[in-house]
C-alpha cells in the first residue's frame, strides 16, 4: 500500500501583494497527476488547507476541485487534518458529504476519541491501515485553563495535555489495531511545532502561542506509531532523526529565504508495519530569486537572469557602502522589457542610517512596550499580513497585567 504525506498547502496565500491562485492551481493538478502516477492508496493532508480561516472563494474552488478529482483516481482514501490557519467549521461543514467519497475530514479535536481514530479499508473491505487524524490543538480543545495559573503553569499543562490527548487516541487506535490484525500500519497525523525543528526567516510560520507553549516534545509521541505525519513547519525535515516521523513541509516557497529551496511530499510504501519513505521534488511554478550584494553584483545578476528569459519574483537586496539616491530607479530600470517582477527592494545601507540616527539619543526608558515591540517586528522584517495578529496577541497579553477594575493587580 501507497501513501502521499503533504501539508501547509495556504491555498490563498499572497506572495508579496501577489496573487498565487495559477501556481497553487498547477500545483493541485501536479499532485493529481502523481497521485495516478504513483498509484497512491492514500493521500495524507497535514493541515493548513487554506492561509486564512475566511478563504476567498477561489482558494476554496481550487480545494473542492482537487477533491472531486480525488474521486475519480487510484486513490482509495483522503485524510484531511485542521491546521492553525484553517477554520475548523469551514473544514467540518461537508464532513458527511465528503465522507461518502471516502475523504475524511477532522478541523477539530473534540469529547469522543472515535473521531480522530479511521480504520481505511481497501476494495474488498479490508482493514489496510489504522490512521489518528490529530488536528491542530486549540488550548480551549483540549483543557480547562484555571484560575491565576501563571504563564509557566500554562506552558507545562497544556504539553500535557497535548500529550495526554495523543496517548488516548493512539492508544485507541492501537486497541483497534489488535482487534484487527497486528500488523496493520498505525499512522498519526498532526499539526504542531515539535522542539528542535527548523524554520527559515520569513517563511510564515507563526509562533502559536508565547512562552514556547507551541513547542512539544518529541518524545510526546506514542511509540506505538508506525508513522507520524506532521504539518506546521514549511521546511522538509525528521524529528529527532527519526525517518518514520516527518514534516514534509510546504510545497510551495513561502519566502524570498526558500528561493531555490527544494520543495517536497512524501511518498510511503507500507509492507505491514514496515514503512519506507521517498521525498518527491515538488516542480517549481513560480521561479524565485533573490540577489544579495552592491550595485554591481545586483545589476550582474539580473543581466544573468534576464539572459535566461526567466519570469522569477525578484527580491533585490542592496547591501554596498555607498548611499546610492536613486537606487530604485537604476534597478527597476535594470529590469525594464524583461519577464522578470521585481516584488521587494531592501537597501541596508539608507534602513540602517535611519535607524541610527532615530535611535541615536534614546534608552529604553524613554520607548513604551508597543514602541519596543514595534522595533522588534521592524528588525525581525515581520511581513505586514502577520504584524495585525501579533499585536492583538501582545493587547492580549499586557492587558492580561494590568490592573483590574477594582484596583488590585493580577499575578502575571
Amino acid at each position: 500500500m501507497r501513501f502521499l504525506h503533504t501539508s501547509d498547502w495556504h491555498l490563498g496565500h499572497r506572495f508579496h501583494g501577489r496573487q498565487r491562485y495559477e501556481e497553487q492551481g498547477r500545483l493541485l493538478d501536479w499532485l493529481t497527476g502523481l497521485i495516478e502516477a504513483e498509484a497512491i492508496d492514500v493521500l495524507l493532508v497535514a493541515g493548513d488547507i487554506f492561509d486564512t480561516t475566511a478563504p476567498g472563494g477561489r482558494a476554496q474552488s481550487l480545494y473542492y476541485r482537487f477533491l472531486h478529482g480525488l474521486a475519480a483516481s487510484s486513490c482509495r482514501h483522503v485524510v484531511i487534518i485542521g491546521g492553525n490557519h484553517d477554520s475548523p467549521a469551514l473544514l467540518e461543514a461537508p464532513r458527511e458529504l465528503l465522507r461518502r467519497l471516502d475523504i475524511h475530514v477532522v478541523g477539530q479535536a473534540g469529547d469522543d476519541p472515535d473521531k480522530e481514530v479511521l480504520i481505511l479499508r481497501d476494495g474488498r473491505g479490508r482493514p489496510e491501515m489504522v490512521v489518528c487524524a490529530v488536528p491542530f490543538l486549540r488550548d480551549r480543545d483540549i483543557r480547562l485553563a484555571t484560575a491565576g495559573e501563571t504563564l509557566e503553569d500554562k506552558v507545562r499543562r497544556q504539553r500535557e495535555a497535548i500529550g495526554a490527548h495523543y496517548q488516548t487516541i493512539c492508544g485507541r487506535g492501537e486497541t483497534i489495531r489488535q482487534s484487527h490484525g497486528p500488523d496493520l500500519p498505525l499512522v498519526a497525523m498532526g499539526h504542531l511545532f515539535v522542539a528542535g525543528g527548523r524554520t527559515v526567516e520569513g517563511d510564515g510560520v507563526r509562533e502559536l502561542s508565547v512562552g514556547g507553549l507551541d513547542r512539544i516534545d518529541g518524545a510526546t509521541f506514542p511509540a506505538s506509531i508506525d508513522y507520524l505525519a506532521l504539518g506546521h513547519l514549511h521546511l522538509g525535515q525528521t524529528v529527532a532523526g527519526d525517518p518514520a516521523r516527518r514534516y514534509c513541509g510546504a510545497p510551495l516557497p513561502m519566502s524570498f529565504a526558500e528561493a531555490g529551496r527544494r520543495k517536497e511530499v512524501l511518498l510511503g510504501r507500507c509492507q505491514g508495519r514496515r514503512i519506507t519513505v521517498e521525498a518527491v521534488t515538488v516542480p517549481a511554478f513560480q521561479p524565485l530569486a533573490s540577489l544579495r550584494g552592491d550595485l554591481n553584483h545586483l545589476l550582474r545578476g539580473i543581466e544573468v537572469l534576464r539572459a535566461d528569459n526567466s519570469s522569477a519574483w525578484v527580491e533585490l537586496h542592496y547591501e554596498g557602502e555607498a548611499v546610492i539616491a536613486d537606487l530604485r530607479e537604476r534597478l527597476m530600470a535594470a529590469v525594464d522589457g524583461s519577464n522578470l517582477n521585481v516584488l521587494r527592494i531592501r537597501n541596508s545601507r539608507v534602513y540602517d542610517y535611519v535607524l541610527r540616527q532615530a535611535h541615536a539619543t534614546e534608552c529604553l526608558d524613554d520607548l513604551s512596550v508597543d514602541d519596543v515591540f514595534e522595533r522588534c517586528l521592524e528588525h525581525n522584517r515581520i511581513e505586514p499580513d502577520q504584524r495585525r495578529m501579533l499585536r492583538e496577541a501582545l493587547a492580549e497579553i499586557t492587558g492580561s497585567l494590568t490592573d483590574r477594575d477594582d484596583g488590585t493587580e493580577q499575578d502575571p
